[in-house]
C-alpha cells in the first residue's frame, strides 16, 4: 500500500505541473472510503463466521442487507430528479460518512453479541451495523462521484484509483491477519464400535483447521473505522483547502471559496459541463448531458455500466470460493489479492490511455464476460473442476480472475469519465446504475447459491478427484 501511494505521489509530482499533487492524494483517500467498510466485512467473514450463531448463512444475510440498503441512493436519486438542487450534496457525505466511522467503531465493540429472537440467538447488532455500513456504502454511488463535477475531470480517474484501494487494502490487511489460512491435520475416527463388544475399525482422516489470526477481528473493525475516519478528514480538505479550490473548474476562487462552490454545484444541477474542445454549432444528439450522445448510445453505455457491476460486484463475487479452492488455498487467496490490485491498477491504466471508444467499450465488455464466463463454469463444477490436480489450473484460475477484474474495471473508470463530460445529473444516474445493475446481480445469486445450493463446496483437505 505505502509502495503503491509512494508511486503514485512520484508519478504525478513528476509529471503534473497543472494539477495539484495534495488534490490527487486527498481524492484518493476520500475515494477509498466508498466500499472499505463493506469490502472489509466480507474479507473477514472466515473470522467471524465461526463465532457466530448465522454460521455460514451469514454471507447471505449481507448480501440481502446490502440490497435492502439501496433504499439511500434511491432517495437521493428520486431527490435530484424532481427537486433538482435542494438536497445538499456535501451535507449527505458528511452524514454517511460520519455513520460508517460511527458504525465500524461500533462493530469493533458488539460483532458477537447475541439476542434471543423467537427462542434462537441471533447476531442482531452484528445485522443492524451491518445495514448501517450498506446504506453508507451504497449511498456513496450516487454522492461522492456527483461532488468530484466540482473538480477537473482528471481527478475523476484518481478517485476510481481510491475506490480500487477500497478492496485492496483491507484485503492486504485481511493476508496480514492470517484470515483463513487452513492447516490439514490428522485425526482418527473409530467405526463400528459397540457396546458388547471392543471390535472396532479405526480410520486416519485429515481434519480442516483455522489457523488463529494475528489479531482479533475487534482490531481489524477498528482499523475500518479509522479508514472512514480518514476519508472524513480528506472530504474536509477537499471543501475547504485552497489549493483544492484553485482546481475547481471556473479556476477563479477567493475567499469566498464556500460560496461559489454551492453557486457551481447549483449550476452543474442544471446544466452539464460543456466540453470545451466540442463545437458550439453542433447539433445535439439527444436531450441528455451535452448531447454528444444519441438515446441508443446512452442506452449501450449504460446497459454495460449495469451489466459489469453486476458481475465484478455481485455475480463473480459469490462464487469466487467455488471457483477456486478446489485448485487449493493459495489459488484462493492469491486470485482475491491480485483481482484486489487489478482493480486501481486498471483506474491507474485509464490515466495513460483514456480512450472512450464506444466499441472498445464493448470489446473489453465482450472479453471480460468470456473470462466471467470460465470462471464460472469452474465454480460450478466444483469441486471438481478441470485441471483441479494440476498446478497449471491453479495459475489459469488465477490469471482470469486478474484479466476479468481488470477489463471490466477499465471498462467502468472510462464510462465514469464519459459521464463525466455529460454533467452533474449524469454522474448521478451513473451511481444509480450502478446499484441497480449490483441488485439485480444479487436478486440472480441470491437464490441460485444460497436457497438452492447450487453451487457445492468441497473439503479442502479430503475432497478427491477421479
Amino acid at each position: 500500500m505505502f509502495c503503491f501511494m509512494t508511486f503514485f505521489i512520484f508519478y504525478f509530482q513528476k509529471h503534473t505541473s497543472n494539477m495539484s499533487l495534495l488534490t490527487h492524494l486527498l481524492v484518493c483517500l476520500f475515494g477509498m472510503g466508498s466500499w472499505v467498510s463493506i469490502n472489509g466485512l466480507w474479507v473477514e467473514l472466515p473470522l467471524m463466521v465461526p463465532q457466530i450463531p448465522e454460521g455460514w448463512y451469514l454471507p447471505s444475510y449481507l448480501s440481502v442487507l446490502i440490497q435492502m440498503a439501496n433504499v439511500g441512493p434511491l432517495f437521493v436519486t428520486l431527490m435530484h430528479r424532481f427537486r433538482p438542487g435542494a438536497l445538499n450534496e456535501a451535507a449527505v457525505i458528511y452524514v454517511i460518512i460520519g455513520l460508517g466511522t460511527v458504525a465500524s467503531f461500533l462493530l469493533g465493540f458488539f460483532w458477537k453479541e447475541t439476542v434471543v429472537v423467537a427462542g434462537v440467538p441471533r447476531s442482531v447488532a452484528l445485522l443492524v451495523l451491518t445495514f448501517f455500513l450498506a446504506a453508507v456504502d451504497c449511498t456513496s454511488s450516487v454522492t461522492f462521484l456527483p461532488f468530484m463535477m466540482r473538480l477537473k475531470t482528471q481527478y475523476l480517474t484518481t478517485y476510481y484509483i481510491g475506490e480500487g484501494v477500497s478492496g485492496l487494502l483491507p484485503a492486504f490487511v485481511a493476508l496480514i491477519q492470517g484470515v483463513g489460512v487452513v492447516h490439514c491435520m490428522n485425526s482418527t475416527q473409530s467405526l463400528n464400535h459397540t457396546l458388547n463388544s471392543s471390535n472396532s475399525s479405526v480410520t486416519f482422516d485429515l481434519q480442516a483447521q483455522y489457523q488463529p489470526a494475528n489479531f482479533s477481528a475487534e482490531v481489524f473493525f477498528f482499523f475500518l473505522s479509522a479508514m472512514m475516519l480518514v476519508c472524513l478528514v480528506a472530504f474536509l480538505l477537499l471543501n475547504y483547502h485552497p489549493s483544492v479550490a484553485r482546481e475547481h473548474p471556473s479556476g477563479q476562487y477567493t475567499n469566498g471559496v464556500k460560496k461559489k462552490s454551492q453557486r457551481n454545484r447549483m449550476w452543474a444541477e442544471q446544466k452539464p459541463m460543456m466540453d470545451p474542445y466540442r463545437s458550439a454549432i453542433q447539433k445535439r444528439r439527444s436531450s441528455f448531458g451535452t448531447g454528444s450522445y444519441s438515446w441508443t448510445q446512452v442506452f449501450y453505455i449504460f446497459v454495460i455500466l449495469a451489466w459489469a457491476n453486476a458481475l465484478t460486484n455481485v455475480v463473480l463475487p459469490s462464487v469466487q470460493s467455488y471457483s477456486c479452492l478446489p485448485y487449493g488455498n493459495n489459488a484462493y487467496h492469491l486470485s482475491a489479492t491480485m483481482a484486489a490490485v487489478a482493480n486501481p491498477l486498471a483506474c491507474f491504466i485509464a490515466m495513460f490511455f483514456p480512450i472512450r471508444s464506444l466499441l472498445l467499450m464493448g470489446v473489453l465488455t465482450v472479453i471480460g464476460s468470456g473470462v466471467g464466463a470460465y470462471i464460472m463454469g469452474m465454480a460450478v463444477l466444483s469441486p471438481c473442476p478441470l485441471l483441479a490436480d494440476e498446478t497449471s489450473g491453479g495459475v489459469i484460475i488465477v490469471l482470469a480472475w486478474i484479466l476479468f477484474v481488470l477489463t471490466l474495471s477499465y471498462v467502468k473508470v472510462i464510462i465514469g469519465v464519459i459521464l463525466r463530460d455529460e454533467g452533474h445529473s449524469a454522474l448521478v444516474w451513473c451511481g444509480a446504475v450502478v446499484q441497480l445493475g449490483s441488485l439485480l446481480g444479487a436478486v440472480t445469486m441470491f437464490p441460485v447459491v444460497s436457497v438452492y445450493s447450487y453451487f457445492l463446496s468441497g473439503d479442502p483437505c479430503n475432497t478427491k478427484c477421479p
